[in-house]
């Protein structure tokens, strides 16, 4: 049940969640309670020491509350309503859409994907990574050696099943068992259990050769290898196998941030850092409880042991949560919906026995190690975050800058940036670069081969701002804090048109080369940025890449038609048939000479190609 009061007397001595509102009945901050009528009553009280919770309850109105039947379930839904209307007063987790995320999609024959959006249609999710690359080498690897299909439609065999990178479902050259244990093992690999699939993939190996079928325990061979390949890579390899999490967090007043180290199987397998706000006047042991609590939610894999610098409330109820998760084992069998990704006990075999069987087994542990190499990398992964906190400081004085010269509503945590190249107004492209704290995340720069005809920089422009934001709305992604466009007045004024016609509110500037004028939206005079100004070299870092990428383009493309011929117009005709041709012949116009007979005599080229490209060269001519 739920229901609105506003004083705490009315509240039922029942486990819970509590929203306090304001005047507006806008939350301000949600919370949990085992009684929701003693904890919500410490916070009306004469004298309140905690000067957040003094501002809080300055603003506070009344209140909703919700009824739970246990303080377990009051926590699984404090932490997705946070993650919902991400509350004022609220540790919060910083919006992690920006993150990339591996998918197994849920369809009859599964693709592993890179996305961005995490959405509850059955699929599988990894993640989030922070370093894009990681994960697109992640990527790389996998579909290989799994063979996992690439293909939209499946309409047919394509070239990945010719070359071997397929086993083609489209046309039923695999069974739907076989093409899904790949999947499994797919899964199992990303859930940080390689060990268990090199030991199937041996198993099936030998297996082969008994049956004398030594094609494909040839295959299996080689993926082997290239797994042994990858596990050799790893950072770091302890002499015992650890299944755990390590996290930290560094906090300097202004700026939290939190580091995961993932430990599978004795291996650090990668490093995530997280952005924490709400919290610069909360405790250590607060900031990690609201973002394991956050983190955890998600669809993301669970390790058998949490190592903590320091232990954190509700330590107990967060392991009996943890630990349903993994009991779940799989989607739509756990009580917080699709959390798909459950990694294993620790235990000497790595992997979990029996899922679900006892109910209130506890599987997973919080722990502060007190001495030796757990503790050793504990203070490993506190270090990293007093680093990662002081890159955002420096990265963070700029941005704040720029907020505050630009007079945009956030900090541009994320800038993407527009340039045009074109040659009077030939073979026109733009590129989109985007930055991400300060710095430029490539994985993420787009290019377009514009269709408006030239010269117009301004309906280039249009273009190119209305493809890409048409498309961030129909995905339901978040804009960027800040759009710059490469130009003046003008160019400003195309992209606030496109803006306001798609009704997307953010920060955009027109940046003009020549005496770095900055053009702001409604202000007339163009602003002129201290030449020494962090905020002025951020902008010019960001406006040259977007040139450098664009020009770069529109090279590759001018080269590419440089170096182009009639041939390569003609159905047939590749890049071994054309030079074929053209060491036969010398050049292109003894080919235009050449009779039919003539040119069947090329190499690889038969009498019916041969008409085909006379007739080619020779349409239109008497």
């Amino acid at each position: 049940m739920s229901a609105t009061i506003s004083n705490p007397n009315d509240l039922p001595e029942k486990p819970g969640v509590y929203l306090f509102k304001d005047v507006k009945d806008e939350i301000l901050y949600v919370g949990k309670a085992k009684s929701l009528k003693k904890r919500v009553k410490s916070y009306f009280k004469e004298e309140i020491e905690d000067p957040k919770t003094r501002v809080l309850m300055r603003h506070f109105h009344h209140l909703d509350y919700l009824v739970t039947d246990t303080e377990k379930e009051a926590l699984i839904l404090e932490s997705n309503l946070i993650k919902k209307y991400l509350p004022r007063y609220n540790i919060r987790l910083k919006d992690d859409k920006r993150y990339p995320y591996l998918q197994i999609t849920s369809e009859d024959y599964p693709r592993l994907l890179i996305t961005r959006s995490v959405r509850e249609d059955g699929s599988h999710y990894y993640g989030p990574f922070t370093d894009v690359t990681s994960v697109r080498s992640l990527l790389k690897l996998l579909k290989p050696v799994f063979q996992l299909r690439d293909c939209k439609r499946m309409d047919g065999p394509c070239l990945n099943y010719q070359i071997d990178l397929c086993p083609a479902p489209c046309s039923g050259q695999v069974s739907p068992e076989e093409y899904h244990e790949n999947v499994e093992k797919v899964k199992m690999f990303l859930e940080g259990r390689q060990n268990e699939v090199m030991s199937l993939l041996r198993e099936e190996m030998d297996q082969a050769a008994r049956n004398h079928d030594f094609e494909k325990a040839v295959v299996i061979r080689d993926q082997l290898f290239s797994l042994g390949e990858v596990m050799e890579k790893q950072k770091m390899e302890f002499n015992r196998s650890l299944d755990q999490d390590v996290i930290a967090s560094s906090n300097d007043g202004e700026v939290v941030v939190v580091v995961v180290f993932r430990v599978r199987q004795g291996k650090i397998m990668g490093k995530e850092d997280f952005l924490m706000e709400g919290a610069q006047d909360n405790s250590t042991s607060e900031i990690l409880a609201a973002f394991i609590k956050q983190f955890y939610s998600g669809p993301r894999q669970v390790p058998a042991e949490i190592l903590l610098p320091v232990m954190i409330e509700d330590k107990d109820i967060i392991e009996k949560w943890l630990s349903d998760k993994v009991q779940a084992g799989s989607p739509g069998k756990g009580d917080e919906g699709n959390y798909s990704n459950v990694a294993s006990t620790g235990k000497e075999e790595g992997q979990l026995e029996n899922y679900g069987v006892e109910k209130d087994v506890t599987l997973i542990h919080l722990r502060v190690p007190e001495e030796g190499l757990e503790r050793r990398l504990v203070q490993m992964v506190i270090k990293n975050a007093s680093i990662i906190l002081n890159h955002h400081k420096q990265a963070r004085g700029a941005l704040l800058d720029l907020k505050t010269y630009l007079k945009i509503p956030r900090i541009p945590r994320r800038i993407e940036a527009f340039d045009i190249s074109n040659l009077a107004g030939e073979m026109a492209v733009a590129s989109m670069v985007v930055f991400e704290d300060g710095k430029p995340s490539k994985s993420q720069y787009r290019r377009y081969k514009l269709e408006t005809p030239g010269p117009d920089d301004y309906g280039m422009m249009r273009e190119v701002l209305t493809r890409r934001y048409e498309k961030l709305k129909s995905k339901g992604e978040t804009p960027p804090d800040l759009i710059v466009v490469d130009g003046g007045r003008g160019q400003l004024n195309v992209a606030t048109e496109v803006l306001d016609s798609l009704d997307l509110k953010t920060g955009v500037i027109g940046l003009a080369k020549e005496f770095e004028q900055v053009f702001i939206p409604e202000v007339s005079i163009p602003l002129i940025l201290p030449h020494n100004s962090p905020a002025l070299h951020i902008l010019q870092y960001v406006r040259d890449e977007a040139h450098r990428f664009a020009v770069k383009y529109h090279k590759n493309l001018r080269d590419k038609r440089l170096k182009s011929s009639p041939l390569d117009e003609i159905p047939g005709i590749g890049p071994k048939r054309k030079m074929n041709l053209l060491r036969h012949f010398g050049d292109f116009k003894s080919i235009q000479n050449a009779s039919e007979d003539e040119i069947a005599e090329v190499k690889s080229i038969d009498i019916n190609l041969a008409r085909k490209i006379y007739y080619h060269l020779h349409q239109g001519k008497d």
